[in-house]
């Protein structure tokens, strides 16, 4: 979707910025871009970063190291925009605007526009690049899930969608509320012979397992919400546990649901709600998704 833009501001010897606000974002972007631009010096930035100092006509950087930059980049591209902290952030808002020249321009991308954004001029592209519509999120009851973590037992429904991926050897996303139901999930999942890795955002050693589960080495990865955009795995499945919970809103399960079917050889995929009682981000997630796919013209 921006390639031929981005293809076309390198041409003219312009500087092309990509910003995002997450490092997970920004990792993933990277290798894309460089594959997409190979005459071009790309420079990828975030906290330890190998690229800090060295200058590129191409940059790919988190909004925070945009505080060193001012009237530099003429094209800004920030994705994610509505993503936590840059939403929140006004110092990290003021940086992005700093860091376009003036004569410049900045582009917002994302696929769950606040209703701030929602006001200015804006594109709507609602179908993905190989033509095939969203998956659609399917609602499963999965009962008091709580109490039966706590009793060291998954929910049945669960148990069966997992046990049968593991045995396609499917790749599987596992969703969760809290850091907490994470290390309840590997506790019990560390008896039953299924391949796993959990991350969170504390986790220091978060970014080599997502890597792996990149590489297809890792078969169930079991995340917060710290995931939830960004990370590109071709043939995936994916399931949030407990979606009723109120850290699961309607922009961040559009965004787990986004997860499924990006890729052009495996364009669709399972995605559940797995849930002890359905709430209105819920609905409106699946309706948000169901909305694109008519306009979509599917």
């Amino acid at each position: 979707m921006l390639f031929q833009g981005m293809a076309k501001a390198i041409a003219a010897r312009k500087r092309v910025l990509v910003a995002a606000p997450r490092t997970d974002v920004v990792i993933e972007l990277t290798p894309r871009l460089k594959a997409a631009f190979p005459t071009t010096s790309v420079v990828s930035l975030y906290g330890g970063s190998e690229d800090k100092g060295k200058d590129g006509q191409l940059v790919i950087s988190t909004t925070h190291q945009l505080l060193r930059y001012r009237n530099y980049f003429d094209v800004v591209i920030v994705d994610e925009v509505d993503a936590f902290p840059y939403s929140y952030d006004k110092s990290l808002q003021f940086a992005v605007q700093k860091a376009q020249k003036d004569n410049g321009v900045t582009v917002f991308l994302t696929a769950t526009p606040s209703a701030e954004l929602k006001k200015i001029p804006q594109v709507k592209v609602p179908k993905r690049y190989h033509g095939y519509p969203l998956p659609v999120p399917k609602f499963q009851w999965c009962g008091n899930w709580k109490k039966q973590l706590n009793k060291k037992r998954l929910p049945l429904s669960v148990e069966r969608w997992l046990k049968e991926r593991s045995e396609n050897r499917k790749q599987v996303f596992l969703f969760v509320p809290a850091i907490e139901v994470g290390e309840q999930l590997v506790r019990i999942l560390s008896m039953q012979g299924i391949d796993y890795e959990s991350v969170h955002a504390e986790d220091e050693a978060r970014h080599q397992k997502v890597e792996k589960f990149r590489k297809g080495e890792i078969q169930l990865l079991i995340t917060t919400t710290i995931l939830e955009r960004g990370v590109t795995v071709p043939n995936i499945d994916v399931a949030v546990l407990g979606a009723e919970d109120v850290i699961f809103t309607e922009s961040a399960l559009v965004q787990i649901a986004g997860r499924v079917g990006r890729h052009n050889d495996f364009p669709s995929g399972d995605i559940v709600f797995f849930h002890f009682g359905k709430t209105m981000a819920m609905i409106e997630a699946k309706r948000h998704i169901e909305k694109m796919n008519e306009e979509g013209g599917f």
